[in-house]
């Protein structure tokens, strides 16, 4: 330890010591900061000597809450050089440190010595997804030129390609040179893709050959800029980004480049193409935490939501210039801008509304008065979004963004939308759903919606809105329209009572329609049709899993394990609330199911080890005794949520006697519910065989579990 301090002590008279100062810049300005979650990281001073550059840093973050700083992180000045890191003082590098009591932490670090003439430049807490970043560190003296909206967007146009929509799958594939399985720690790679056309969302899965070469093929229907990453690399390579368009297949070689470090070549297509964007990595989505998380009222948020945007815009403008961005990635980069700005403003609403609920619930108010009440009126204003009149929500390039999911959502669940939709209903817990209410929601949604994105028609992302809501309502609509029937012969009550009761259903015949009439893009309205009479064809109660896939073989290797038994499979985590919740809360009604000689309860979840950690174990003994459980590994786990495709957990699976997946409207959806779920779902089995249909190979390859030897 003595050594150790002496070493420390040595460095740092080196660098202030023993060294010839050439600037030192008080309170550098910053024109991007990018945290992980809600800390706050500033520079207060940057000292450039002829050893040395450098930084001395404050991070503010809650108190016990731990940050990571990398040895990998790096500063890159205009040209883009970069100079590495050397030591640090003051915070530990490479492990989790907690936040004092204060919550604040100050340290510094010392990199490889810039040029005395540097004018602007970045600090990078490394190449990994999750890196603190300081962009266009500057001098207060140093001119910076904020760019307009309308001069970035005109200046250099581009001209889309007639085919941005189209039903096709893309295909990635290539190599990692030099790839050793042991030495880089992962032989998979998980991608988080998101098609919002689609109703079911899962993980996709990259199986990398011993020989380093890996393929994957997915469906898509328009262009996606997305990454497949490992969290478990020992290496500094973790993720392979790229950006394709229906119909392509995208060659990639992944090997070491000038500074020893591995780097993605594209070889075709629009990864070429837009090469340079990629590679940039414009960090728009941390840069927006900010807003995000900001903890005030809306008209705080008002000066930072602008000073965000226009950094967001300068830090585009530097990074076009800088690398060379052609049209089309000048555009592309603007849209992933747009973007991210709105959705974080929407989601700062939306946490504020949930903090203020939260409020009420502990105070035991049923509704909010003073101070509250008034802020609360200010998020559900859609005159408050003035800001998002800036976005072009009619461009179809902002379904390029990764983060254009996370859009669609936040504008379907904006307080000013949620609460605008039911506008002169009267009160939500009380409101009986008719299908002509549901026809009053419907236009109120549109209107709130046109508001909030301050246009006059339905746009493409209202009518994108719209469609989820479709895939939303739709098991519910049909589902009363197979009640209709049993209505209309009811003899208990008069003919014209059973003919109101039947009309006043919302239900497929008489919702369906009014919903789809909003979609007046052709392709929008294709995939709507496409998404009703595919779940028309499920005439089942199961449809079969894919044959030659690994995850499909684990769940029938299950159920050969408790013949002539119906399976519902819990996903669940030791590290997801609900989850756990819903376990105790379903002890007693859990006791009564195991006596049962029909259906199983299973418990799958991920761990590190086969054993599970020492909490698992705990956990498991404690609530699930008695239960069939499972530990998987990550990648056995990423297996099953690719094949159910989910992203979140709890989740729940239902498997037929015979090995078949139950469809969704007829799943049982956890333990609050499950006598009637179940015996709904029996009853249908009686009527209606499980689907025969061939099901198309899986592509996905991976280790076959025996779930005798967990």
């Amino acid at each position: 330890m003595k050594k150790f301090f002496i070493t420390i002590l040595l460095l740092t008279c080196t660098v202030t010591g023993w060294s010839k100062t050439f600037k030192t810049i008080k309170t550098p300005k910053v024109t991007a900061s990018v945290t992980v979650f809600k800390e706050k990281l500033t520079v207060q001073e940057v000292v450039l000597t002829d050893t040395a550059t450098t930084l001395r840093f404050c991070i503010e973050s809650p108190a016990g809450e731990a940050f990571m700083l990398n040895k990998s992180s790096y500063l890159k000045d205009e040209s883009g050089h970069r100079y590495p890191l050397r030591s640090a003082e003051g915070v530990m590098l490479d492990q989790p440190v907690a936040s004092p009591k204060s919550g604040i932490t100050q340290f510094s670090l010392h990199f490889a010595p810039m040029p005395q003439r540097v004018g602007m430049f970045d600090f990078i807490g490394g190449d990994d997804f999750y890196s603190f970043m300081l962009l266009g560190i500057h001098d207060k003296n140093t001119p910076l030129k904020t760019p307009r909206l309308k001069a970035l967007a005109e200046s250099r146009p581009h001209t889309q390609p007639t085919e941005w929509f189209k039903n096709d799958s893309i295909t990635l594939r290539g190599r990692i040179v030099g790839y050793d399985a042991a030495q880089f720690g992962f032989n998979h790679m998980e991608c988080y893709y998101e098609n919002i056309f689609e109703k079911e969302q899962g993980i996709l899965m990259l199986n990398i050959a011993p020989d380093g070469t890996f393929e994957k093929k997915f469906p898509a229907c328009y262009p996606v800029r997305e990454a497949f990453f490992s969290g478990t690399s020992n290496i500094a390579f973790s993720e392979i980004p790229f950006f394709a368009r229906p119909g392509e297949t995208i060659d990639v070689t992944v090997q070491k480049n000038a500074r020893g470090q591995y780097e993605c070549q594209y070889n075709n297509g629009s990864c070429k193409d837009a090469e340079r964007w990629i590679k940039a990595k414009l960090p728009f989505n941390g840069m927006m935490n900010a807003l995000r998380y900001f903890n005030g009222t809306f008209s705080q948020v008002q000066p930072l939501a602008e000073t965000l945007w226009e950094n967001a815009l300068t830090l585009l403008a530097i990074t076009s210039e800088r690398d060379k961005f052609t049209p089309m990635e000048e555009q592309l980069a603007l849209a992933d801008l747009q973007v991210n700005f709105a959705s974080a403003l929407i989601e700062y609403a939306m946490n504020r509304e949930d903090d203020f609920s939260k409020k009420a619930e502990a105070n035991g108010q049923k509704e909010l008065t003073g101070a509250d009440k008034a802020e609360m009126d200010a998020l559900n204003d859609p005159s408050n979004f003035k800001l998002l009149s800036r976005i072009p929500f009619d461009n179809p390039m902002l379904t390029a963004s990764s983060s254009f999911p996370v859009l669609i959502n936040r504008l379907r669940f904006a307080p000013p939308v949620f609460s605008g939709q039911f506008a002169s209903l009267g009160k939500m817990d009380s409101l009986k759903i008719t299908a002509d209410i549901q026809q009053k929601i419907l236009n109120n949604k549109r209107e709130a919606l046109k508001k909030l994105m301050g246009c006059n028609d339905n746009n493409q992302m209202l009518q994108i809105c719209i469609y989820k809501d479709i895939q939303e309502y739709f098991n519910e609509w049909r589902h009363n329209e197979e009640l209709i029937p049993t209505i209309l012969t009811d003899t208990s009550r008069t003919e014209q009572e059973r003919l109101a009761e039947a009309e006043s259903l919302p239900a497929l015949n008489n919702m369906l329609s009014a919903y789809l009439e909003v979609l007046s893009s052709p392709f929008i309205r294709q995939q709507a049709d496409l998404f009703s009479s595919a779940a028309m064809m499920e005439q089942g109660i199961a449809t079969p899993l894919p044959a030659n896939n690994a995850a499909a073989e684990m769940i029938r290797q299950l159920s050969a394990r408790f013949p002539g038994r119906y399976l519902l499979i819990d996903f669940w985590g030791m590290g997801c609330s609900p989850c756990r919740a819903a376990i105790q809360k379903s002890k007693d009604l859990r006791a009564s199911i195991a006596q049962r000689k029909d259906v199983k309860l299973i418990f799958i979840a991920a761990e590190d080890t086969p054993q599970g950690s020492e909490a698992y174990r705990k956990y498991v003994n404690q609530w699930l005794a008695n239960e069939e459980c499972i530990c998987l590994s990550t990648a056995e786990y990423n297996q099953l949520r690719e094949l159910f495709r989910f992203n979140a957990i709890p989740h729940y699976e239902t498997i037929t006697p015979e090995g078949y997946r139950v469809r969704e409207d007829l799943s049982i959806n956890g333990f609050h519910n499950f006598n009637d779920e179940f015996a709904r779902l029996k009853e249908q089995a009686q009527s209606a065989q499980p689907a025969t249909i061939s099901v198309p190979a899986d592509a996905v390859e991976g280790m076959i579990i025996n779930f005798d030897e967990k």
